[in-house]
């Protein structure tokens, strides 16, 4: 049994092998905890008396980021409402029904008000609905759940007067997002995978104060503070290259320790060489339902209407 390599009294409960670490209980969680409040420092994310929508889908990562901001608005006095959890229901019959459940006792346990929205409403559509009406299955279930997705949160976090958007996103979702995007060859979209905040045309400002750490430390926090979550992937997950993605950065950093960090320290070197030379992003009202973007019809929409070719569901 070793003893806590910070605070030398407690014994260690977690081994952090790319620094070489034994932590203790408290010692691991103040570190979780401090590494959130720098990363959200250091970017600018979060000005007093700005309302935060944090996107809380049932997980260990939304659901610890909701319990730490929320830590973090205690300490510093923040009104109750400055916080509101926004949860979207993607229509997944036997896999959402739980989460949706976890997210409303952990809400009414923390005190923060919640806001939950559908697909089916907004977009007449579930993703089940989805995944039957797509046209190919080039079309992923992560593609499409996805856009929708983003679109769902930002429509959340209008309705609440939410001035930003948290999402839960660490390091490893963004170096599997980066290889996504290098895999497809789609140059653009790496220059804005970046920890700074994104300010939408609308004036909507967006966050991931947990792009600094990794997932497996993100479950073990959940597990330390007895935060519940649940365990079930979505039954979709498998479509996607992400999951070989996931598989190999952890085989990496199993034989290589602090590898992650060192391909995330340079994921964030060449998103900024590609930002800085990039056009300045253009911004239009999309056609057929108004919002900003890039071209004359926004990626929802076109996704909508490709779904709409199949008209016994929609």
């Amino acid at each position: 049994m070793h003893t806590c390599s910070k605070c030398h009294k407690e014994p260690s409960v977690y081994f952090r092998a790319y620094s070489g670490e034994y932590l203790c209980k408290k010692c691991f969680i103040r570190s979780i905890e401090e590494k959130a409040a720098r990363t959200i420092s250091k970017h600018s994310m979060i000005k007093y008396g700005e309302r935060v929508a944090v996107g809380v889908s049932g997980g260990k990562d939304s659901l610890s980021l909701l319990y730490v901001l929320k830590r973090m608005f205690d300490d510093h006095d923040r009104k109750p409402e400055d916080l509101i959890a926004v949860t979207i229901d993607e229509g997944i019959e036997g896999y959402r029904d739980e989460s949706l459940q976890i997210v409303k006792d952990f809400c009414a346990q923390l005190g923060v008000q919640g806001k939950i929205l559908s697909y089916k409403d907004l977009f007449g559509v579930s993703i089940d609905d989805a995944m039957v009406l797509r046209p190919s299955e080039r079309m992923s279930s992560c593609s499409m759940c996805g856009t929708f997705r983003r679109r769902a949160i930002d429509l959340a976090a209008e309705s609440v007067g939410a001035d930003i958007v948290a999402t839960a996103h660490n390091l490893d979702d963004q170096l599997q997002t980066f290889m996504i995007n290098l895999l497809a060859g789609d140059v653009e979209r790496i220059g804005w995978i970046h920890p700074e905040p994104v300010e939408y045309a609308g004036g909507m400002k967006k966050i991931k104060p947990f792009i600094e750490l990794y997932e497996h430390e993100i479950v073990f926090y959940a597990l330390q503070r007895e935060i519940p979550f649940q365990s079930e992937e979505c039954p979709y997950m498998n479509e996607s290259i992400r999951t070989d993605l996931r598989e190999f950065f952890n085989r990496m950093e199993k034989e290589h320790p602090g590898i992650k960090n060192n391909a995330y320290a340079s994921m964030v070197k060449v998103s900024e060489k590609l930002r800085a030379a990039a056009e300045p992003r253009g911004y239009r009202k999309c056609t057929m339902c108004g919002r900003d973007a890039t071209g004359d019809v926004c990626s929802v929409c076109k996704m909508v209407d490709a779904l709409r070719k199949k008209p016994q569901i929609m």
